[in-house]
């Protein structure tokens, strides 16, 4: 099977019903898609597809890992990817103009007459969007074991000063409280 056609489903011939389909994606499926916010990624797609007289229900979950770059220290932090997403698909007369018109993301529809469908796609979506948009090595404090030490001190050291509890600005003010009363 091509590489291209490998991501088809030809829902015509399935019964209506569950049917199952496993996806094994690694760095070469996103090569076409050009420079990734991530590497190594070893994830696995399930897709469980539930197939009705005029309409599909797509759940993917995405499991699997990839290799991060953290957005404080910069060092590789490798990620579990885990997620759920559905999609909606409807078998219509003019897919193009309601395509068009739906507002809904999780909805798609498709011409009667297809016979497949490319789920491509979609997969390349679904695991980008299981990506936390922060990664970082350690959330509360930068001691991770993925953690950059030298990135790390440098950034515990540009912290601010403490400001002292009294500002001397506000010194002599005080004899002015009991003036308003």
């Amino acid at each position: 099977m091509s590489n291209r056609r490998e991501y088809e489903i030809a829902f015509v011939g399935l019964k209506p019903g569950n049917h199952e389909f496993i996806y094994e994606v690694t760095d070469r499926f996103f090569e076409e898609y050009g420079t990734q916010d991530f590497q190594k990624a070893e994830a696995k797609v399930r897709l469980l597809l539930e197939k009705n007289n005029n309409f599909m229900i797509l759940r993917f979950q995405v499991g699997g890992k990839a290799d991060v770059a953290c957005d404080r220290c910069s060092n590789d932090l490798p990620l579990q990817l885990f997620d759920d997403f559905t999609i909606t698909v409807k078998l219509v007369e003019d897919a193009e103009l309601m395509n068009a018109q739906e507002e809904d993301p999780d909805v798609y529809y498709t011409a009667r007459g297809e016979s497949h469908l490319d789920v491509k796609d979609w997969i390349y979506e679904f695991v980008n969007l299981s990506i936390p948009m922060q990664k970082t090595c350690e959330f509360e404090n930068m001691d991770g074991p993925f953690c950059n030490d030298t990135a790390r001190e440098l950034l515990r050291g540009s912290k601010p000063e403490e400001v002292p509890k009294e500002n001397p600005v506000w010194k002599g003010l005080e004899k002015f409280k009991g003036l308003e009363e």
